[in-house]
């Protein structure tokens, strides 16, 4: 028996017409576990100057710092400043009665002035007797008397200047002075106190520039030298601060194997002494390394990986990444140079095949927007 479309009737045809699209839709579909063609973004692994550092911590201090102390006996009159202040170089900081030392420079004035006339007299009078003595008149004996007497009186004169000198000297230390410029950082006596020479009165920091101590390891010490950058942080401060590296120990300390390093770091008026900085100091300022974009880089479950071109296919490899710059990262393990990676490769499996944009291409002339061969 013939059998023909005839005999299906119309619910038979469209049904098999049904079956036959479904079968051919099948068969454009790609293969289970294949993905779809991806058009992507590429660059490639290449050689870049980058700087070089060494990331230490340390602890910022005072340049210099005294505790400035009296010079001379006697009851505080006035402060001129208080704690907290910034002070320049030789300004008076803190008065102590004057009374008594005003009165011994009057004093040795007064003294100063009767030795220089005694002197005077001495000296017109040795005249007068060499003068007699040419004239047989004046004896040899009153010659010498009035030779010794006139250097007695030169000599007290100069004692007297002495006296007169310390006279003032004390009258000027009764006014403190700063020893140079910084701030008030503690004051250790009050007006109306009495205070001996010797006597604690305040204490001073110099802020500008701040001392930065740092402490080196063994390994990373011989690439250590003067004049090299430092950059530096502190808690609570987004501020990004630098100084240069003036300092360094002769020798390691041996308790733990560390080279003890102090730059100075301009003061901006954000730092303080004591705080903890975290500092790098630059070693090198071009050292060659293989780099890539940053949004060439996946991070995953502690991983770092990154997707690579492969005969035209997607292939991840783990790296192990180092200094961060703008626009690169360094991989200092798992790619080789001219390697060519995928940009924002998030979604991509591996064996996925890869189509290279071609605006970008045309756009990126050069080894990071070399077409690759075969595509």
């Amino acid at each position: 028996m013939k059998f023909g479309w005839r005999y299906l009737g119309f619910p038979g045809v469209v049904f098999a017409l049904l079956l036959a699209a479904c079968d051919k839709a099948d068969k454009a579909k790609p293969a289970p576990g294949i993905a779809a063609p991806r058009t992507v973004r590429v660059g490639r692994v290449a050689s870049r100057p980058m700087e070089r550092a060494l990331h230490v911590v340390g602890t910022l201090s005072a340049r210099d710092e005294a505790t400035v102390s009296a010079q001379v006996a006697g009851q505080i009159e006035k402060y001129h400043v208080d704690f907290g202040d910034r002070v320049t170089a030789n300004q008076e900081l803190v008065l102590i009665d004057v009374t008594a030392y005003d009165a011994l420079v009057r004093q040795s004035a007064a003294n100063l002035a009767r030795a220089a006339a005694s002197a005077a007299n001495a000296a017109q009078n040795l005249k007068r007797i060499q003068e007699l003595q040419k004239e047989k008149i004046a004896s040899t004996s009153d010659l010498e008397q009035a030779v010794a007497e006139s250097g007695k009186t030169q000599a007290d004169v100069k004692a007297v200047e002495a006296t007169d000198a310390i006279a003032r000297l004390n009258l000027e230390r009764s006014r403190v002075r700063a020893p140079f410029a910084g701030a008030v950082a503690q004051r250790l006596a009050s007006v109306g106190d009495y205070v001996a020479i010797g006597t604690p009165i305040l204490r001073l920091i110099q802020t500008d520039p701040l001392r930065l101590r740092l402490e080196v390891p063994e390994r990373e010490s011989v690439t250590v030298r003067p004049g090299q950058t430092v950059r530096l942080t502190v808690d609570g401060d987004t501020n990004a601060y630098a100084g240069r590296i003036v300092r360094i120990a002769p020798a390691l300390r041996e308790a733990d194997r560390t080279l003890q390093v102090e730059a100075d770091v301009p003061n901006q008026g954000g730092l303080r002494a004591g705080l903890f900085a975290r500092a790098q100091i630059i070693v090198n300022t071009n050292e060659a390394a293989l780099s890539v974009p940053p949004n060439a880089l996946i991070a995953f479950a502690g991983l770092e990986k990154v997707v690579v071109l492969q005969a035209g296919k997607a292939a991840e490899k783990t790296v192990t990444t180092g200094r961060r710059e703008a626009g690169w990262i360094e991989i200092v393990s798992g790619l080789s140079e001219g390697e060519i990676v995928v940009l924002d490769p998030a979604g991509l499996r591996t064996g996925q095949p890869l189509i290279l944009d071609p605006q970008v291409e045309a756009s990126k002339p050069g080894p990071a927007g070399t077409r690759p061969a075969g595509h």
